[in-house]
């Protein structure tokens, strides 16, 4: 059964920053879908504050019970800096997401309660800072229909959030559409019901 609550992915990015002690934090927030996406967001973080003294990063790819973690401490005492993110990545209700919190050394030790807490903060700030939507499950589907029902058929896959992404003309109108799962059924009913059940339907896979 499709779980019926909503899945929050990140809109756009967002970047703070926090002063500790002597140290500057940067929280720099964003949208992975991928683990290799997560991957290519830190290493351009990286390569955007090359002089910094750590990169630690917390990602999380998928939603619910489907999720692939991952984060890194970047040379930081273990466990005071990559679990901190991690723990408020987690938290924060979102998925296909990471967070990477650039550290600048002040020159003042934090211990460890200080690292977890400047981390933590960081991290914190910069997914409030971040824009937010829900994630829609797509599907791709072919529909075929007499022209007769070509122009029926675009009005009903347009009034069910479908898009048209390729069309083909020949003994019938081949349809490639990209529709939210969500309004698939009742699309492929309305399609059934309007040609006479004369549409051929085809489910090819979810994007």
């Amino acid at each position: 059964m499709p779980d019926p609550s909503p899945h929050w992915i990140p809109a756009g990015r967002a970047r703070v920053e926090l002063r500790f002690v002597n140290s500057r934090f940067i929280g720099t927030a964003g949208p992975a879908a991928t683990v290799d996406g997560a991957k290519a967001f830190i290493a351009a973080v990286r390569a955007e504050m090359p002089d910094a003294s750590h990169h630690v990063f917390a990602y999380v790819i998928g939603h619910g019970s489907t999720t692939t973690p991952g984060m890194s401490d970047d040379g930081e005492p273990s466990g005071t800096a990559g679990r901190p993110v991690l723990a408020v990545v987690r938290g924060s209700g979102l998925g296909d997401v990471v967070v990477v919190v650039t550290r600048y050394f002040g020159g003042t030790l934090l211990g460890t309660g200080g690292l977890v807490r400047a981390y933590g903060d960081t991290a914190k700030a910069a997914l409030a800072e971040l824009p937010r939507t829900e994630k829609i499950e797509r599907r791709a589907i072919m529909v075929a229909v007499p022209y007769t029902a070509y122009e029926p058929a675009r009005r009903l896959i347009a009034a069910h959030e479908g898009t048209i992404t390729g069309e083909t003309f020949a003994t019938d109108v081949t349809l490639e559409l990209s529709v939210p799962e969500r309004r698939v059924a009742s699309l492929e009913e309305a399609l059934r019901e309007a040609t006479a059940g004369q549409a051929e339907i085809v489910t090819l896979r979810i994007e």
